[in-house]
């Protein structure tokens, strides 16, 4: 795109029609967008006109992009989360990452559509749905659960609705819906790239990923956005433990193929692998078979320390510590206490709206239970047996349950609460160093997992670590899946180095990412119930 603007075949204003012809063809079936920006046309004039007159800011120049609609947005665009309690509201600035991309030239296209609340509300709900946006779906299968809480951002993606995009993850809401439509998801360590303007949901694991359809363009979207921001004081954490954007930024550690014969990857077998399902696991022990034939050294079995008691045998699961009778080891413990604060001071800042509180939330759902399913849609009699209630909506089936745990603390930061956040973040770090250096003279690469297993994101979300994933194979029903890089924290050279080589490697392998084939197109499910990624 940068070429065909550099030679005079291509303008901004042109590009950013097509991609708004392409989003009118498909967002009918996928829903990918949730609104577009009306000064989309009038940014893209003006740096066309820069181009003109010698001035290109960098690779993002005249590039349109969407975000996710939990980032703010200080222009005729509204954000909301999904959820229509907060139309209206005026936000006080741009979100930090946003005022960097604007300054890197790239054009704000629209907000994405997401799963409301990023999926804080309910524990059994339908991924990727939000009254505002209605129901996200993938174009590899709009029948199948298409991936979230981030899921428009990815979808338009996926679909060549949009270039690029930006995602915020708590837990696998990067990686998660990256992984389920075939393209590279980019989640930062927490504090790299700055959640000022970003509506909460943890501060202690909150983060603002990238979506791209290669490595590179997720990469030149986060050298965009990452740096210190005084806003977010997590982000000033990252000073002397980041590349000079001067200097290049993260993209002058992409790499090709040939860099793998330096590599040395880690395989947590027993921590992750174990879990992964037959047909992903036959293509993904293949690609890592070729990545051995290009000269990367594998050990298998270099396990997450004390795995045993932190990784969830049954699927992801962030309250998996109460799960075991220990909510003081429990991450759930954590969010929603960190919720019931951070969102307040998100809504202290807010402009012309009454809500101020999860109190405020919680009483609008209530309110609006019709649209906004504030009563569960079911209840289990003393059969074990699920009831209908005759309130709700079929895509919160457990109404606004999450939300109510998170309103009966109160915010209050008590004994069981520090001793959540020190277990979940100690354990889980020390867990991933453990991995990555305890099984090799000198430091691995980096830990390969199969992303489609929820706990690889939830032990990396808990110890705040970064990961990539990368387009590996496909389902029988034509559901993508990812390969998955893990490290330690500020590592995100190390995982652009590798992910980049792993990239190239399976490139024209039949590995890697192939074109939507929109399959069941024609049906439209009424819900697909999931209970997910954060």
């Amino acid at each position: 795109m940068q070429a065909a603007m550099s030679n005079g075949t291509l303008t901004s204003v042109q590009l950013c029609l097509c991609y708004l012809q392409r989003t009118l063809q498909t967002n009918s079936y996928i829903s990918s967008l949730l609104q577009f920006n009306p000064e989309m046309l009038s940014i893209a004039a003006q740096l066309d006109a820069e181009r003109q007159a010698g001035k290109v800011r960098g690779v993002l120049h005249g590039i349109p992009f969407t975000m996710k609609d939990n980032v703010a947005t200080r222009d005729n665009m509204e954000t909301t989360a999904g959820c229509p309690a907060l139309l209206g509201s005026i936000v006080p600035r741009d979100a930090h990452v946003i005022a960097q991309l604007r300054a890197a030239g790239a054009v704000v296209f629209g907000k994405a559509a997401l799963s409301e609340w990023a999926d804080m509300r309910s524990s059994n709900y339908s991924e990727g749905y939000s009254p505002r946006g209605g129901q996200v779906r993938s174009a590899y299968n709009l029948t199948v659960n298409p991936g979230g809480s981030s899921s428009g951002s990815a979808a338009g993606v996926a679909a060549n609705a949009i270039a690029i995009s930006i995602g915020t993850e708590t837990d696998g809401s990067v990686i998660n819906p990256a992984e389920r439509n075939a393209l590279v998801g980019f989640k930062p360590s927490v504090g790299l790239t700055s959640r000022a303007g970003v509506i909460p949901e943890s501060e202690h694991q909150d983060s603002v990923g990238t979506f791209g359809r290669t490595v590179s363009d997720a990469v030149h979207v986060l050298d965009a956005i990452y740096g210190p921001d005084p806003r977010d004081n997590y982000s000033l954490a990252q000073v002397g433990h980041t590349p000079e954007k001067s200097d290049g930024g993260y993209a002058q550690y992409l790499a090709t193929s040939s860099a793998l014969v330096n590599a040395t990857f880690g395989l947590p077998w027993l921590s992750f692998w174990q879990y992964c399902d037959e047909q992903q696991l036959t293509t993904l022990i293949s690609l890592i078979g070729h990545l051995e034939s290009l000269g990367a050294t594998i050990i298998n079995n270099t396990e997450i320390l004390d795995y045993e008691t932190i990784v969830s045998p049954n699927g992801w699961n962030w309250d998996y510590g109460t799960t075991r009778g220990y909510p003081n080891e429990s991450e759930f413990t954590v969010v929603k206490v960190d919720f019931y604060n951070n969102i307040a001071t998100y809504l202290s800042e807010l402009n012309n709206t009454n809500i101020r509180s999860l109190q405020d939330i919680v009483d609008y759902n209530y309110a609006n239970d019709v649209t906004e399913g504030g009563y569960p849609y079911t209840i289990t009699d003393e059969n074990d047996t699920s009831v209908p209630t005759g309130q709700g909506i079929p895509q919160f089936w457990s109404g606004q349950d999450s939300f109510l745990a998170s309103l009966n603390t109160s915010g209050i930061q008590d004994e069981t609460y520090f001793q959540a956040l020190d277990f979940t973040q100690t354990s889980t770090k020390t867990g991933i160093d453990h991995a990555l250096t305890a099984y090799s003279s000198s430091p691995l690469s980096g830990l390969l997992v199969p992303p489609d297993v929820g706990q690889t994101y939830q032990i990396a979300a808990q110890a705040q670590y970064p990961m990539i994933t990368i387009p590996a194979g496909y389902r029988t029903n034509g559901m993508p899946f990812g390969i998955a890089l893990m490290q330690s924290m500020w590592q995100e050279a190390e995982l652009v180095r590798w992910g980049s080589a792993i990239e190239d490697a399976i490139r024209g392998t039949g590995f890697g990412r192939r074109r939507p084939d929109w399959r069941d197109y024609q049906s439209k499910n009424l819900i697909s119930f999931y209970t997910a990624e954060y």
